[in-house]
């Protein structure tokens, strides 16, 4: 189990604090919203030049305009990147130029009302996990250039629901929003063990993490009554509490820069250390076994390959 000497209370900016990423080159998605922003800023805060991957470029450049002032760092770009889209996925991966260290696959929407994409995709799935399989695969080269970390921002909701490999997409079984959200956050897991596995030799490694319960524009389909009544079922009203996004974006940046880390792939982290198998009454926390299982996640990369194929050589 990796312990970092940090917690529940640290901010992203004490995870960075005297790390020096000049010279390192980023991309965070939904960097333009919640615990995306702190991410970002405390990237390039360490001096990294950071690109904020968003559907909505006049927010990111907002956002980007104002975190070079604030961090002195004037290397914040934007790119639109809409998840949900095959080819906004595949036009982003082909017009990245050089190397890349640091993917932050941290963008994704939450208990959205059954919605398909144009392709008959769950919208949760598809945003969630197959647009950043996608992203990820396709920006592979430059990932392998160097070396570099793929971090993916999963959820305690991972917890809910494994894969349901049968009817991934609720063609036949009523659908059930949380339980949705629950198997793109449990794809997000897997998706970190089965690369240690195939790439354990290219320098890349990928694990996740659960960033904490925190109010961002991520519960935008929740009211607020359903909104408590999820903090209550998770725990975090008595055990946990609620987290700042400063404090949510740390987990974030300890996947991302802690040596500790090192060459260690298809790990899941919380409150900025590594996650324990979930035990019962543990509030929504540790990590599932089924979120570590090889064949899972083996038969995960699979199926989405087989799925994005069609569209990503188009």
């Amino acid at each position: 189990m990796i312990t970092t000497g940090f917690g529940f209370d640290t901010t992203a900016l004490d995870v960075v604090e005297g790390l020096d990423l000049s010279g390192r080159r980023a991309v965070v998605t939904g960097g333009a919203s919640g615990i995306g922003v702190e991410t970002v800023r405390a990237l390039a805060t360490a001096g990294a030049e950071v690109t904020i991957a968003a559907r909505d470029l006049d927010a990111a450049q907002r956002v980007a305009a104002s975190l070079s002032r604030s961090t002195g760092n004037s290397t914040i770009s934007v790119a639109r990147l809409d998840l949900a889209s095959p080819a906004s996925v595949k036009a982003f991966a082909r017009t990245w130029d050089g190397p890349l260290h640091l993917l932050v696959n941290n963008a994704g929407v939450m208990a959205t009302p059954l919605t398909r994409t144009p392709e008959g995709w769950e919208l949760q799935f598809a945003t969630n996990h197959l647009g950043h399989f996608a992203l990820t695969l396709g920006l592979f080269n430059s990932l392998r250039a160097e070396g570099a970390r793929v971090v993916n921002v999963s959820s305690s909701a991972h917890l809910m629901s494994d894969v349901v490999f049968d009817d991934i997409h609720y063609e036949r079984r009523s659908y059930d929003r949380w339980q949705a959200y629950g198997q793109s956050k449990t794809a997000n897991i897997l998706f970190g063990v089965e690369a240690g596995v195939r790439w354990g030799g290219e320098g890349i490694t990928m694990n996740a993490l659960m960033p904490g319960s925190i109010a961002t524009n991520l519960q935008r389909h929740l009211s607020s009554e359903e909104l408590q009544e999820r903090i209550r079922l998770s725990g975090a009203a008595d055990v946990r509490r609620v987290k700042s996004v400063e404090q949510g974006a740390a987990t974030t940046l300890v996947v991302a820069t802690s040596p500790l880390l090192d060459g260690v792939s298809g790990r899941y982290f919380e409150d900025c250390v590594e996650a324990a198998p979930v035990v019962g009454g543990s509030h929504m926390r540790g990590v599932a076994p089924y979120a570590q299982d090889s064949g899972a996640a083996a038969r995960l990369w699979e199926v989405s390959e087989e799925t994005l194929w069609g569209r990503w050589a188009a």
